[in-house]
């Protein structure tokens, strides 16, 4: 490909064998013999693919497992409300690591979704997985990860308990309405003393 200015200007078609043009047709096209070159470029770089792929054959991968999954909520739970559940693993190499997630024991594929890997300034990936989901009292769901360096899948579950009525509520009502209660008392009493001493 060739390129002016970050546009570009000509690329080799390998599939349709031959150059495309990419300017306007009023633009000089390129030297003849473009085409030809890059077919000599691409023999090359198999070349040396091949020359590299026989030297690193038996090389050993270095491998860094990811985190334990971190796993929480995009939003603020709301029973029945949509929400995302979201599955976070850090510090692994190579890239990238299989996602799998579960509700009640039973595989979930449908709103998944896997972005690709990042990678950090140390050399290690981070990624994550999102699932779309409507949270109900007593639905478990679980996150687990892959990866080259585990023997055994990493899983983190999520549950949502339900928020349990406190009472703290009923103890600030009841002592109100006593307090209440004594000064409608305590002001009948002052009252009916009032109207005796006149």
């Amino acid at each position: 490909m060739f390129a002016l200015d970050a546009e570009e200007t000509w690329h080799a078609d390998f599939k349709a064998g031959k150059g495309v043009d990419a300017q306007p047709s009023f633009i000089p096209e390129h030297i003849d013999g473009s085409y030809e070159g890059a077919q000599g470029g691409l023999q090359v770089c198999r070349a040396n693919l091949g020359v590299s792929r026989k030297a690193n054959k038996n090389v050993s991968l270095e491998k860094d497992p990811p985190s334990t999954p971190l796993l929480y909520t995009k939003q603020e739970v709301e029973m029945g409300e949509e929400n995302v559940l979201v599955c976070h693993v850090t510090g692994f190499y190579p890239a990238p690591v299989s996602f799998f997630w579960t509700k009640n024991g039973e595989n979930v594929t449908e709103g998944t979704s896997f972005p690709v890997p990042f990678l950090s300034k140390e050399g290690s990936f981070s990624q994550f997985s999102r699932l779309e989901f409507t949270p109900q009292l007593g639905d478990i769901y679980s996150c687990g990860v892959q990866h080259l360096a585990l023997d055994q899948p990493l899983t983190t579950f999520w549950e949502e308990q339900g928020s349990q009525p406190g009472v703290g509520p009923a103890v600030f009502c009841a002592l109100g309405l006593t307090v209440g209660l004594l000064g409608v008392a305590a002001g009948t009493f002052f009252l009916i003393k009032g109207n005796e001493c006149s």
